[in-house]
């Protein structure tokens, strides 16, 4: 590997987002990748790094040596405490999302600084960043914009919503009075907000969205499911390759172009009974039954049932790959059939 070619440093490389992007990152050339999570990586992706570490991203010491040994010019900080575990310890949601968020963006402008050049901050937000009060509101909002319901009802959420601040303020605002301010070179924060995200290469994890491929994993076990959210519930879904796409995308758009500190972008958006259909239509024995849980589609209810990603669009051009016939039909089927054949 070249000495030459710039760093990126990937935060939650283990999870499902992070090691779907070291793939697409090694297949792009252009970058060494230097990963940090809480558990080491697998040996699969540790040939594919430039360096890997185990810790955590509050360890401020660790940081700063990671900024010492590597010219890191793009951030994409992944890791995160995901809703349904939020909202058993929202102090620790806090303590990591929020927190570790500020720690990195800390980093990155200490870098910027040192390079002279604005370290590129890419940062995965969420539609949990939405709340919207009622189903009614829901319904009328229909595709919503980046500006509309920001009212989040989950720690996760808050802390997402918070972090698009924070990188704001980073990036076009950071120490405003200190001396000579106005010329200060500042890093260049983007960030996506992504709707429910569906992994045909690894398990689901818990997150609140997780019914729709919790649905589809249990069908290819032969396996019964009860859905914790009614048939009705309806939010919007992407497939893994096209969220590792936006990332890679929304890293290339030219800064001028780039209008808002936060972009939806959407694939499709299904009820949570047409996904048990798309299941039946894939495992003829799945069992699926809905068996609600007030809490947590309570939290469902809350977001979007689909994004307006037209900002996305004409500012980076942004278009999925995967619609749901494709999603369904070409990657996650066969893959999850594939996994549990043997079993």
């Amino acid at each position: 590997m070249s000495q030459k070619r710039p760093v990126a440093l990937v935060t939650g490389a283990n999870g499902e987002i992070g090691r779907s992007l070291i793939e697409a990152l090694h297949r792009d050339g252009r970058y060494r990748i230097v990963t940090l999570d809480l558990s080491p990586l697998p040996e699969k992706y540790r040939p594919l790094c430039f360096e890997t570490y185990a810790g955590n991203i509050l360890d401020r010491y660790l940081l700063d040596q990671l900024a010492a040994h590597h010219e890191i010019e793009a951030v994409f900080h992944l890791a995160a405490l995901l809703s349904t575990r939020g909202e058993r310890d929202p102090e620790l949601a806090h303590q990591i999302n929020v927190e570790g968020t500020l720690h990195l963006l800390r980093m990155a402008q200490s870098l910027t600084l040192r390079l002279d050049r604005p370290v590129k901050f890419v940062f995965p937000s969420s539609i949990a960043a939405y709340g919207i009060p009622t189903l009614e509101q829901k319904a009328k909002f229909g595709r919503i914009r980046e500006e509309q319901g920001l009212e989040p009802i989950t720690m996760y959420g808050v802390n997402k919503l918070y972090a698009e601040h924070l990188g704001r303020y980073f990036m076009r605002h950071y120490r405003m009075l200190s001396a000579n301010s106005e010329r200060s070179l500042r890093l260049d924060f983007r960030s996506v907000r992504f709707p429910g995200l569906i992994s045909a290469e690894t398990v689901p994890s818990g997150g609140t969205s997780d019914y729709g491929p919790e649905m589809l994993h249990a069908a290819a076990q032969r396996k019964p499911y009860a859905c914790f959210v009614p048939p009705e519930a309806k939010i919007p879904f992407m497939a893994m390759p096209d969220a590792v796409k936006a990332l890679m995308g929304l890293l290339d758009a030219p800064r001028e172009k780039l209008t808002l500190p936060a972009y939806n972008v959407g694939a499709f958006s299904l009820s949570a009974a047409e996904f048990a259909a798309r299941v039946k239509k894939a495992f003829p024995t799945a069992q699926t039954t809905f068996t609600i849980d007030p809490a947590r589609a309570r939290i469902v209810d809350s977001w979007p049932e689909d994004v307006d990603d037209s900002a996305a669009r004409h500012d980076w051009n942004w278009s999925p790959d995967y619609g749901i016939d494709r999603a369904f039909d070409e990657y996650l089927v066969p893959a999850i059939r594939a996994r549990y054949r043997d079993r």
